[in-house]
C-alpha cells in the first residue's frame, strides 16, 4: 500500500497506487500534539500525513474541565474528533499505521511501518508526537470504571472534581508519594495503597503531609459504585482512586537512533521542539513529564512552525538556484 496525492483527498486514508509519495512532514500520532501540528502544517499549505498508530491517551479522558476554551468540560474523544475534522479540513491526510521504524535516505525519512512491508513514504522532516502508555493494574472493570472517573490518571488534570473527597492513590513506588501528597491540596481524606516495599517510602514525609499509608495486594481491590478494598481485618470504600503506577514513554523509534532522552525515556529537545536526530522534532507528552493537553498542543505549534520555517529557506535556495542556472545560460 502506498499513498495517495494529498491534493486530491485531503483528510481522507491514502490508498494505493503503487508509487512512493513524498510530504513536507510526516507526524507520528494522533492525539492533541500531532492533531495540531497537522492543522498548523495544513494551514502553512503544507502536504502532512498523519500516522494514526492507535487509541491515544486523551481518549480515556471522561471530562476535561482544564482544557482552554472549554468552560463547561469536553470528553477525550469529543475532543479529539474536532481537532482531527479541523487538521481534515486544512488537507491533512491520515494513515491507520504504526511506525516501526525510521530510515534516512539522503535528505528524505522513510518509514517501515507494522504489517505494511511495501508501504511507501518519504519526507524531509518528522514530528513525533507518540505520547505515553500508562500502566494500568489488573482490575477488573477497569476500562469503563476510567470512564466513569471512578479510576483517575491524571490528577494535574482533574483533582479539582475531587474536592473534599474520600481520595486513594495506587502505587508501587515513590510516584504513589509524591501523587498522594499532591492531592493534599483538594482532600484531607487522601490514603497511599501502597504495593511496594515500605522501604521506597519517605513514611515521615507522608505523615506529615497528612497522608495515610495502607500496604495492600492488588486482589484487595474491587471496583464496585466505590473503589472498595478489602482486607482480613477491613473494609474500606473510597470515592475515587488514582493510579500511579507510571508509564511508559512512547520513543522508541527515536530512542533506536541514539536520541538523547532523561532517565525516564523522555527525549531531550531544544526551544523549537528538535530532538538530537537532525530533522526530527517531538512534542506532547513523549516530550517531558507534564502531560498536557494545553502543553501538547503549544508544543505542536512550535514545532509545525520551525518545520514550515525551514521548508520556506529550502524552498528559497531552491529557487535561487534555478534563477542562477537560468542567468548563466
Amino acid at each position: 500500500m502506498t499513498i495517495s496525492d494529498p491534493k486530491l483527498a485531503p483528510g481522507a486514508a491514502p490508498t494505493p497506487d503503487g508509487q512512493a509519495r513524498t510530504f513536507d512532514a510526516v507526524i507520528v500520532g494522533a492525539g492533541p500534539a500531532g492533531l495540531t501540528a497537522a492543522t498548523y502544517l495544513g494551514r502553512f499549505r503544507r502536504r502532512v500525513l498523519v500516522l494514526d498508530g492507535g487509541v491515544p491517551r486523551a481518549s480515556w479522558i471522561p471530562e476535561s474541565h482544564n482544557t482552554p476554551g472549554f468552560p463547561q468540560g469536553v470528553s477525550g474523544p469529543a475532543l479529539l474528533e474536532r481537532m482531527r475534522a479541523q487538521a481534515s479540513l486544512y488537507g491533512a491526510q491520515f494513515l491507520p499505521a504504526q511506525a516501526e521504524e525510521l530510515v534516512r535516505q539522503g535528505e528524505l525519512f522513510t518509514f517501515k511501518l507494522a504489517g505494511e512491508q511495501s508501504v511507501a513514504i518519504q519526507a524531509p522532516y518528522v514530528l513525533l508526537a507518540t505520547g505515553v502508555v500508562d500502566r494500568k493494574p489488573d482490575l477488573a472493570g477497569l476500562d469503563d470504571a476510567i470512564r466513569r472517573a471512578l479510576v483517575r490518571i491524571c490528577p494535574i488534570c482533574d483533582a479539582f472534581e475531587a474536592i473534599d473527597k474520600a481520595i486513594a492513590v495506587l502505587g508501587d513506588g515513590p510516584l504513589g508519594a509524591r501523587e498522594a501528597m499532591f492531592l493534599r491540596t483538594y482532600s484531607d481524606r487522601v490514603t497511599l495503597l501502597h504495593m511496594g516495599s515500605s522501604d521506597d517510602l519517605d513514611l515521615d514525609a507522608l505523615r506529615v503531609s497528612g497522608v495515610e499509608v495502607a500496604r495492600i495486594d492488588l486482589g484487595d481491590l474491587s471496583l464496585e459504585d466505590r473503589v472498595v478494598l478489602r482486607t482480613a481485618s477491613d473494609a474500606r470504600a473510597f470515592d475515587c482512586v488514582y493510579l500511579a503506577l507510571g508509564c511508559e514513554m512512547q520513543s522508541r523509534l527515536a530512542l533506536r537512533w541514539g536520541a538523547r532522552h532523561d532517565a525516564e525515556g523522555n527525549l531531550v529537545v531544544d526551544a523549537h521542539q528538535r530532538t538530537s536526530i537532525d530533522d526530527v522534532y517531538a512534542a506532547g507528552d513523549v516530550v517531558r513529564g507534564l502531560n498536557q493537553i494545553a502543553v501538547a498542543t503549544a508544543e505542536a505549534a512550535i514545532a509545525a512552525t520551525d518545520i514550515h520555517r525551514r521548508l520556506r529557506e529550502a524552498d528559497h535556495t531552491a529557487a535561487s538556484k534555478r534563477d542562477a542556472r537560468g542567468r548563466s545560460r
